[in-house]
């Protein structure tokens, strides 16, 4: 969308006073309604406003008046202007600033930060909650005069930041952290065949489809030899 003249109303009168461009062209151009500008060549709209003229504003030229005129299905474009602005520098936004009825929340707002997101570093919980960093260093080694009533609370709920805040700079301290290697041997967990096998049952009853074991073959000889044997010692000892 094109963007509209300065002070469209006004431009629009000084058209409908001093063209001959039709209402439908004039307010394509001045970003009005058609019948806003027929109210205007009535009377009945924008009474006792001064027409502004285009031309001399470098809005429009002649030339483009003059085309539009002639041809009705033309529409008007604005004049790109001579005169070039600097670019605005962007400003360096400075800390935040908190209202005076939420700056004593400021001590527990750090006190939530350091316990919860201890990866966020000074200069970050500086800029979400609008504090110093002598401030930060007090509450982290327990020295704040206020120390023994503090009580962590979350700063998006205190009004001290956003959430949206609050997510980027947890984000932005987890990619700067380092990352750990892991471990190449740890304990592991066991696979799920043996935590979720059924224990094994103590069955009264031999189970006959499993094969048995293979006996070993009896040599008869040698049994008869050691009952010979036994016989002898307890003649002897007789």
């Amino acid at each position: 969308m094109s963007q509209g003249p300065l002070m469209p109303k006004a431009t629009a009168v000084w058209l409908v006073e001093n063209t001959s461009l039709s209402f439908d062209q004039i307010a394509d151009f001045c970003k009005l309604h058609p019948l806003e500008v027929k109210g205007i060549a009535d009377g009945e709209v924008a009474a006792g406003i001064k027409g502004l003229d285009p031309i001399t504003t470098g809005q429009l030229t002649r030339e483009e008046i003059e085309k539009a005129q002639a041809n009705p299905s033309h529409r008007l474009r604005l004049a790109e202007s001579r005169v070039k602005l600097p670019e605005q520098k962007r400003v360096k936004k400075g800390p935040r600033y908190t209202p005076v009825s939420r700056r004593h929340d400021r001590p527990n707002a750090i006190l939530w930060l350091v316990r919860n997101h201890p990866e966020l570093k000074d200069a970050q919980i500086m800029r979400l909650v609008g504090t110093t960093k002598t401030t930060i260093q007090q509450v982290r080694d327990r020295t704040h005069w206020n120390s023994a009533s503090l009580t962590p609370m979350d700063p998006v709920t205190l009004g001290l930041c956003s959430q949206i805040d609050l997510d980027f700079e947890v984000q932005r301290a987890a990619k700067d952290r380092p990352q750990v290697e892991t471990q190449e041997y740890g304990g592991t967990l066991m696979p799920a065949e043996v935590t979720t096998a059924e224990p094994a049952r103590d069955e009264p009853f031999a189970d006959m489809s499993r094969p048995k074991p293979q006996e070993e073959d009896i040599d008869v000889n040698s049994v008869f030899a050691k009952l010979k044997q036994l016989k002898r010692s307890d003649d002897e000892e007789e």
